[in-house]
């Protein structure tokens, strides 16, 4: 049985990309960070897609890929799905072309990127909400597709998208006459891992490309585990510009062939490393655009006294979801823990905790209790923000002590999203 060949991107096609994205995506400055490159003692570069005029690379393959449409296709109009970045680049690039579109965008995308989307596409594009992922987007418009004889703009699982993200690649190698030595790049369905990688297979065989996922949406980890693109039953979808359920059938046979080394980074973590990059270097970047740096850490060793690129992918964060970012790090830090408290239904009880119980630099950021009639205890679910991670182990002993722990919400997420 004849298997069908493996389709890899020429240099070719990706230089051709580059041309056709000439004063529609613009090149943008692989900068040097200080900060970074002393703590790890190494010489750490952004790529910084994320000062695209649509905030993320995703311009490169929407644009290249709407541009090689028949004028028939065009005329019938375009359908895409996306949790942001790539129906900006979709919508922009409908304006640009004249184009209309229709664009499925799951429920829990941030309404900055929604807000963006319509800003960009104006006339030219219509928004529809709805699903719990990109999965469920995705079906939502292929089904518009086939009932309505529309070209489906797939954000990463096709050839000309892959091309126009490779160009990404080409630009940081004629960005450094110095040998890089490792590039990470964050992968959602593996659009841009595939085309930047198969540019510095052509170019820079030697440089190390490591691709990094979220912990809650491992598809092309898990994937690479079974030597088979797979679906995942259920994701994480946080980190909304890289979880997917499922990556590109094409993506992943190149990734499969180019990359290095998959890595997972926690959402926590990733949050810290938001973060950080806006106090310590006033750059903002959304969860997908700081998983090349949060994964950093894991590779301290590897990388000193190496020239190391960090992809920085998109900064359409919103800014409504900042209290949800310091919660996640905290937690991640084990500096913000929830419990249940048991309270004696007598006077001064709420005072012995915090004068007794608590440690002289605990705050209590969350108190909900309901008192219930004819019960020796009434139960309240209780946030504290520790200054220190080792101060947990001496409360929890204190409480049990006392008699007022009930339990412990942090490791049990299911009763956690329920109560808090």
């Amino acid at each position: 049985m004849q298997t069908e060949p493996i389709y890899f991107p020429s240099l070719k096609s990706v230089k051709e990309a580059a041309k056709n994205l000439e004063g529609v995506a613009i090149e943008t400055p692989l900068s040097k960070n200080i900060n970074l490159s002393k703590q790890f003692k190494a010489n750490i570069l952004f790529k910084r897609e994320d000062l695209q005029v649509v905030r993320s690379y995703k311009i490169r393959g929407a644009y290249n890929k709407m541009s090689f449409l028949s004028n028939d296709e065009k005329q019938r109009g375009v359908v895409c799905a996306s949790a942001g970045n790539h129906a900006q680049g979709v919508a922009l690039s409908c304006k640009l072309l004249q184009v209309k579109g229709t664009i499925f965008m799951p429920s829990p995308t941030p309404n900055q990127k929604i807000s963006q989307v319509k800003m960009f596409g104006e006339d030219f594009i219509k928004v529809v909400i709805g699903g719990d992922t990109f999965d469920d987007a995705s079906d939502a418009a292929k089904l518009e597709c086939a009932s309505k004889n529309k070209t489906f703009i797939h954000p990463f699982d096709d050839e000309k998208v892959i091309e126009g993200q490779a160009t990404v690649g080409l630009e940081i190698l004629n960005q450094t006459k110095e040998k890089i030595d490792y590039v990470f790049v964050p992968i959602g369905g593996g659009g841009l891992s595939s085309g930047l990688s198969s540019v510095f297979k052509y170019l820079s065989p030697e440089t190390k490309i490591i691709g990094v996922e979220p912990e809650g949406a491992p598809s092309m980890q898990v994937s690479f585990k079974n030597n088979k693109n797979t679906l995942l039953k259920k994701i994480d979808a946080f980190v909304d510009g890289a979880a997917v359920k499922k990556v590109g059938d094409l993506n992943f046979n190149i990734c499969k062939q180019n990359l290095s080394k998959i890595v997972s980074v926690p959402e926590g973590k990733i949050c810290q490393t938001i973060l950080d990059l806006y106090n310590k270097d006033a750059i903002v970047v959304e969860p997908a655009g700081a998983l090349s740096v949060a994964v950093l850490d894991f590779f301290a060793d590897e990388i000193k006294e190496k020239n190391v690129v960090c992809l920085i992918s998109g900064s359409n964060n919103d800014i409504t979801r900042t209290e949800e970012i310091k919660e996640r790090a905290l937690m991640y830090a084990d500096l913000k823990h929830y419990f249940i408290i048991k309270f004696p239904q007598r006077a001064g009880a709420l005072k012995e905790f915090v004068a007794e119980i608590l440690g002289p630099n605990d705050d209590i950021t969350h108190f909900e209790y309901t008192k219930k009639n004819n019960r020796a205890n009434g139960s309240a679910v209780v946030g504290l923000e520790l200054k220190s991670s080792q101060d947990l182990e001496p409360l929890i002993k204190r409480m049990k002590e006392s008699n007022f722990f009930g339990d412990y919400l942090n490791d049990k997420q299911d009763l956690f999203q329920f109560l808090v």
